[in-house]
């Protein structure tokens, strides 16, 4: 286990490595080398949460994804995770996340990624500062993708979601006629995504937003008539995922989320932006699963 600086981080970090055990009161200022009273007070100041809301939440997020997984049974999970019972469990995680582990992980997201825990702060440990106005939680993690090809229908002039179904008009439901063509694509990696190209991805003359769905590098299916193909290399994306909302209130959620994402900076967590190696991308905002989106990035 890594030594850490503060005594805050040093429960981080004593609970990181210890998250599948029973953790104490007496663990934790152990690790910090303080009183049980002194840790929880500086634990608390520090993060806004007592240690054992954050060791809950921790719990929560790792189980997210071990159900995403697809290979355990939610039973496994909870004991796995520390929790007395099944029902324990799932009450727990449908509290904190609006879906049962049950639906989650039957929920059909290839990328697998986790739901934003509802008061999920890791930024206070970081230099990057947060202003907002109203609290407001977005959730990343970077996500490796191999090298791929993306099929597209291109705009002539679209910069934006609404334009671009304007101009290649709609399809059966609120989406795009593209869509609709691109969910079909068998082989597809994942689900369609909104895109925003970079210069070197866009002839002259098309614009800068387009509809597009990823199959694998070795594809050699068909191509749907007027549609593109480019080939993307191998590359990491950060994932900006907002709160779940409801429905009704899409507009503003997304809006949100797509401002913090703006004052976001990834070289505090050892990135930087890296757009030339792939478009922008966004999913299809989902009131349960919150607003998404991934933008390509490299190591410092």
């Amino acid at each position: 286990m890594k030594e850490q600086g503060c005594p805050v981080e040093k429960m981080i970090a004593y609970i990181e490595y210890n998250l599948h055990e029973v953790i104490t009161a007496q663990d934790l200022a152990r690790a910090a080398g303080y009183s049980q009273y002194h840790a929880a007070r500086l634990f608390k100041e520090k993060m806004d949460l007592s240690p054992f809301e954050y060791i809950r939440q921790e719990r929560l997020l790792r189980s997210a994804h071990a159900l995403r997984k697809g290979s355990f049974r939610v039973l496994d999970v909870a004991l796995d995770y520390v929790f007395d019972s099944h029902e324990g469990f799932t009450r727990a995680f449908t509290k904190a996340f609006g879906i049962s582990p049950k639906k989650y992980a039957k929920y059909p997201d290839p990328l697998g990624w986790l739901i934003p825990y509802r008061y999920l702060n890791r930024s206070k440990l970081k230099t990057e500062e947060l202003k907002m106005e109203k609290t407001y939680v977005i959730f990343t993690q970077i996500i490796h993708r191999p090298a791929r090809k993306l099929i597209l229908l291109r705009a002539k002039g679209a910069d934006n979601y609404f334009d671009y179904v304007a101009e290649v008009g709609s399809g059966k439901g609120e989406d795009s006629a593209a869509w609709d063509v691109l969910s079909e694509l068998k082989d597809a990696l994942g689900e369609p995504a909104g895109l925003w190209l970079p210069d070197n991805m866009r002839p002259e003359g098309t614009g800068l937003y387009a509809h597009g769905v990823e199959v694998a590098a070795d594809y050699a299916g068909p191509i749907p008539e007027g549609y593109d193909v480019i080939d993307l290399e191998l590359c990491k994306f950060i994932v900006f995922q907002g709160e779940p909302y409801k429905d009704e209130n899409y507009r503003e959620a997304v809006g949100i989320c797509m401002d913090r994402i703006k004052k976001f900076n990834p070289e505090v967590y050892g990135y930087e932006y890296a757009p030339a190696l792939a478009p922008r991308m966004q999913l299809k905002p989902e009131g349960w699963r919150g607003y998404i989106e991934l933008l390509p990035v490299v190591e410092i």
